[in-house]
């Protein structure tokens, strides 16, 4: 690593910065673990403290037999325990990386509790906020993109079933 960095440094600083950039990443990835993890998290103008319980990641056939990508996090916020799953799939001509949580809770009190509750557990692990999308039907979707998916695949427990449906499914 030292002498990749010593390389880059007398090739320029925007190299250098680059080189350096890529072995943090490098270091990051796979080098955490979900369970214990807690951290502050501010959503909605309200604090929350996302406490991750465990998790992990599965793979699933979906409609059209692509293969999907669940990521499935038990976490405690706020003091209120639940188990949370994200579907990632592969979408578009371009064949991007997009994954969806929805919440279907029959009172809207509660929907939103969750969805709060959910976007918090995804930032803290993340640092990236998802997009919430409210429908007609009262359901609320959570999208997460690549950014999300590679804030999680940080994490020992998701590593290696992320690299591998990454591989999978066309980088």
């Amino acid at each position: 690593m030292e002498y990749i960095l010593q390389r880059a440094e007398k090739e320029g600083e925007e190299v250098y910065g680059k080189a350096k950039e890529i072995v943090k990443e490098g270091k990051e990835r796979g080098s955490l673990t979900l369970k214990g993890f807690e951290k502050r998290v501010e959503v909605g103008g309200r604090k929350h403290v996302v406490r991750v319980i465990g998790g992990g990641a599965e793979f699933d056939v979906g409609r059209g037999g692509r293969k999907l990508l669940r990521i499935k996090i038990t976490a405690e916020v706020g003091r209120v325990e639940g188990g949370h799953t994200i579907t990632y799939g592969r979408r578009g001509r371009n064949n991007a990386v997009v994954g969806f949580a929805v919440v279907r809770a029959d009172a809207p009190e509660v929907r939103e509790a969750d969805v709060e509750r959910l976007v918090a557990v995804v930032e803290a692990l993340t640092g990236v906020k998802p997009r919430v999308y409210r429908m007609k039907d009262g359901a609320i979707i959570i999208e997460c993109g690549r950014k999300h998916l590679e804030g999680f695949a940080r994490y020992a427990e998701l590593a290696d079933a992320i690299a591998r449906w990454l591989e999978e499914t066309g980088s």
